[in-house]
Parts: C-alpha cells; sequence; structure tokens
C-alpha cells in the first residue's frame, strides 16, 4: 500500500479545486441568499490557500474546475435539482455572470481552468485526457461542496483508476453532518482522508520549483 508521501509525489500529483465561485462561497452568492451555511467555507479558505501555495511551491500542478450554466446546457432535470435547496436555479453560475467567478483564488497562467456543466468535473470534458497527458496518478481533492461535486469527481476519478486523496480541511460543505458523510464514505470506499497539515508535511523537505505564475 502507497504512503500519504509517495500518493501526493508533486511529480505525479495533482491539486484539485473544486467549484471555488462567488455563488458557492460569497456571502452576497446564490447559496448564501439561499440560507446555506458558509461557515465550513470560511474555516477552509486559509487551508486551502496555504495547500495551494505549497502545491506552487513543489510543482504540482492545479486545475480549477468551474461550474457553469446555461439555458444551452440546462436540461429539465438538471434545472430541477437540489430539491431541498431554497435555490434560485435560474440565477446561479450563469455564464458570463459574477457568481461564476472564483472566489478569492487566482489561477496562474500554467493552471488550468475547467468548465463543467454537471457535478463531476470528468462529465462531459477533456480532464481525463489532460490528468493522463500529465501523467497524473493521484488527484488531491479540494473545493465545495464536499459532498457533492467534491465527492461526485472523486468516485469518478477513481473508477477511472486514479489515487484519491481528500483534504478534509481544504474542503467544505454547508453541513458537517454531509461533510463528514463523505470523509467516511471516501476513507472507506475511494481513497485516502488527510488533513491539510498532513498533505504540507508529505512535501516539507521537496525543493523549490522555478517560481512561476
Amino acid at each position: 500500500m502507497l504512503t500519504l508521501a509517495e500518493k501526493v509525489d508533486p511529480g505525479h500529483c495533482l491539486l484539485m479545486v473544486v467549484d471555488v465561485q462567488n455563488d458557492f462561497c460569497h456571502i452576497e452568492g446564490s447559496m448564501a441568499r439561499a440560507r446555506q451555511d458558509l461557515t465550513m467555507v470560511d474555516e477552509m479558505m486559509p487551508n486551502l490557500i496555504e495547500l495551494l501555495e505549497q502545491a506552487r511551491r513543489v510543482g504540482a500542478p492545479v486545475i480549477f474546475t468551474q461550474a457553469v450554466h446555461s439555458r444551452w446546457s440546462d436540461s429539465q432535470a438538471w434545472a430541477t435539482r437540489l430539491h431541498g435547496v431554497n435555490l434560485e436555479v435560474p440565477k446561479h453560475c450563469r455564464e458570463g455572470s459574477w457568481g461564476a467567478d472564483l472566489f478569492e483564488i487566482t489561477p496562474w497562467e500554467d493552471e488550468r481552468v475547467l468548465v463543467k456543466r454537471r457535478f463531476s468535473a470528468f462529465y462531459g470534458t477533456d480532464l481525463d485526457v489532460m490528468l493522463r497527458a500529465l501523467g497524473i496518478k493521484t488527484l488531491l481533492m479540494t473545493g465545495v461542496a464536499t459532498n457533492v461535486c467534491v465527492e461526485t469527481t472523486a468516485r469518478d476519478g477513481f473508477m477511472r483508476d486514479y489515487h484519491v486523496v481528500l483534504a478534509s480541511d481544504s474542503c467544505a460543505a454547508y453541513d458537517r453532518a454531509e461533510h463528514q458523510a463523505t470523509i467516511t464514505n471516501i476513507s472507506k470506499y475511494f481513497g485516502q482522508v488527510a488533513t491539510t497539515e498532513q498533505v504540507i508535511k508529505a512535501w516539507k523537505d521537496l525543493p523549490a520549483v522555478k517560481a512561476r505564475s
């Protein structure tokens, strides 16, 4: 069995930052307007920013996913999702909107922003092609929501034979029980759960790559 350090070796590990966008994370975004609790988002952002900085330091590639929706991608089933959330779906993460923009993070020039139309970053995208071209073996999962897009992408990655490491305190849900359910599920069936500190510790003795931005 591989150790955490072996899995997150930046030579074959990619940091996946899932849907850290205004509508999901900002106090004026659609999830906040739907009265979803952003406490965990606020808690995880310093961890995520530190993990992103360290990934860049050691040269691990980074992909940011961005949920973007429009009438061209809204099937009836998709447009009527989220039955338990008082969310204005027609105004959520719309193409070209402020709500769809990334929240408090700025990708570097050589980092990829992957637009997705469904919960999984693999569905209908070229993510798998890019990962295989880069020689990626491990997905280091972060972002929001833990139990929705993060978990769905992690599951899809595992089914494509990638190792999955979930950075438990660099992702967030709107309900702690739902967040914990994903942690339990991933650790039992789909991969490994680690804290941000544990991942950074696995990288601490690695040399810094040439700075880039």
